[in-house]
């Protein structure tokens, strides 16, 4: 390979693709528009200035896109992160805000390193799809405000804006139809004097850059105890939301992405955002819906330009960007959300043919996420839901079946399935103590022990033999089987 095939190799698809430069940048400008009231209306969640909000979408953005795990994801001041911190803003003030921020920042850092990503591994497909069918219930349910009690203009230019981004797609693929619809209905608005609620009704846009600085809090303990259980809630409800999001992504554009870069990642970009004064953030899964699935965007540079634009339209196009109707924003929330809905997973005929106790943990991650608004309850609900559903499932496989030698002497019983706290608390009354012959072997050969439950179960059932004058003999245990049995066996009762 030539020295110049070598360095066109090491350039970004958006270098070396014209195409792919102009998807990633039209979609960065999409989202950078679809950022703004939506961080606004965080800011107002969380009780501090909209700039606040707008500053920490900017960084969030713009730093993630440098050290994040997950290319063409979003970052910015979400509603999540907003919920938990109010309270903190609420009591004691933006100072010790900031300073959770930064704080959730080195939280989040030392989990990534700690290897908390690996954990995404214990998250079921059936949470996972109750997680995208809530987050499109959420962003739903997130427009319905906008369209109670407003003009009637509102409704048809919704409408109008819907069927932009439905037909114009057949037209050319060229420019977003997201973006098309907006720039068109707000043209409308403005040249015909429609008066309806518009992006600058929700709060001021900055005027200037965020400056960095120091939280304004006394550097103590006291500081420190106050804050650091909202930092906590804040790193672990952000990681749980950008790695939820991370996985759908890659599902989406059937890429790998570094779960644990992108743990450490949001680490550095909150710290970053908080020494600047940002309310903090993690990913958006709708804003990164709007950029992979609507738009197309694949790479780096559309995260970055979606910060980058977003402070572009606010301190440069503040006056035309507060001009844009919120009815062209609901419209391309609102497409986002049926895109992002798994219509599959509630049809007839898939419902037909999934488990009972699969469609039970896709509908209880659903409703604990619209009930609290807070998606990694509901993850966190649902996967509990599916190890209770699994280990009932498993204990189920556990069966005991007894022969007994002709010469009525010795009777062997054989254990098959899982041993573990569920199947094991039912093992010991399978056995005939009473009627059972002298000698009593216990065959394992086609079972497996996993706890001390299963341990202590056969240590029970050597027991009762005993009191009855009996001998118990264990067979067939597996290598891993023996080394537990062999450690734990004798030793789990206090008058061993």
């Amino acid at each position: 390979m030539s020295q110049a095939a070598r360095l066109r190799g090491l350039k970004p698809d958006w270098l070396r693709d014209p195409k792919v430069w102009r998807t990633e940048v039209l979609a960065g400008l999409v989202v950078a528009l679809a950022l703004i009231p939506e961080a606004i209306s965080f800011s107002i969640i969380a009780g501090v200035d909209p700039t606040i909000g707008l500053f920490a979408s900017f960084t969030m953005a713009v730093v993630i896109s440098v050290v994040g795990g997950r290319r063409a994801m979003i970052s910015a001041a979400t509603g999540a992160v907003a919920l938990v911190i109010a309270p903190l803003n609420r009591e004691h003030g933006l100072g010790y805000l900031i300073a959770a921020v930064v704080l959730a920042g080195v939280f989040q850092i030392v989990l990534g390193a700690l290897g908390v990503a690996k954990l995404m591994r214990f998250v079921p497909r059936s949470v996972m799809v109750g997680f995208v069918n809530a987050l499109a219930v959420l962003i739903f349910m997130a427009q319905v405000p906008e369209m109670r009690d407003v003009p009637w203009a509102v409704y048809p230019l919704i409408t109008g804006g819907l069927a932009l981004m439905v037909f114009f797609p057949k037209v050319t693929r060229v420019i977003p139809a997201p973006l098309v619809s907006i720039v068109i209905l707000t043209v409308i608005t403005v040249a015909a004097g429609i008066a309806v609620p518009t992006v600058g009704d929700k709060g001021a846009l900055p005027s200037s850059l965020p400056v960095p600085g120091l939280p304004d809090v006394p550097f103590t303990m006291d500081t420190l105890t106050t804050i650091a259980p909202y930092a906590l809630a804040m790193a672990l409800v952000g990681l749980m939301e950008s790695l939820m999001t991370a996985k759908l992504v890659d599902d989406i554009t059937d890429t790998h992405s570094s779960k644990t870069r992108e743990s450490i990642g949001q680490g550095i970009a909150n710290i970053v955002t908080g020494f600047f004064g940002g309310m903090g953030g993690c990913a958006m899964i709708g804003q990164t819906m709007i950029n992979v699935k609507v738009s197309g965007a694949r790479t780096r540079l559309s995260t970055f330009l979606a910060g980058a634009f977003l402070m572009v339209l606010c301190i440069v196009f503040g006056p035309v960007v507060s001009d844009i109707p919120m009815a062209a924003l609901v419209a391309v929330m609102i497409m986002v959300s049926f895109a992002t809905f798994d219509w599959h997973s509630i049809a007839p005929k898939t419902l037909r043919r999934m488990p009972a106790g699969e469609i039970t943990v896709m509908v209880v991650t659903v409703a604990c996420v619209v009930a609290t608004h807070n998606l990694a309850v509901g993850v966190v609900a649902g996967t509990i839901t599916a190890m209770v559903v699994f280990a009932k499932r498993v204990a189920h496989l556990a069966e005991v079946t007894a022969v007994t030698d002709p010469d009525g002497t010795t009777v062997v019983y054989r254990v098959t399935g899982e041993l573990f706290f569920a199947s094991s608390n039912d093992l010991v009354g399978r056995f005939d103590y009473a009627g059972d012959p002298a000698e009593v072997v216990i065959d394992l050969s086609s079972a497996h022990i996993w706890d001390a439950s299963s341990v202590a179960a056969l240590d029970a059932i050597e027991t009762k033999y005993a009191q009855r004058g009996k001998a118990v003999e264990i067979t067939g245990l597996n290598g891993p089987s023996a080394r537990l049995h062999g450690k734990l066996s004798g030793e789990l009762t206090a008058d061993h």
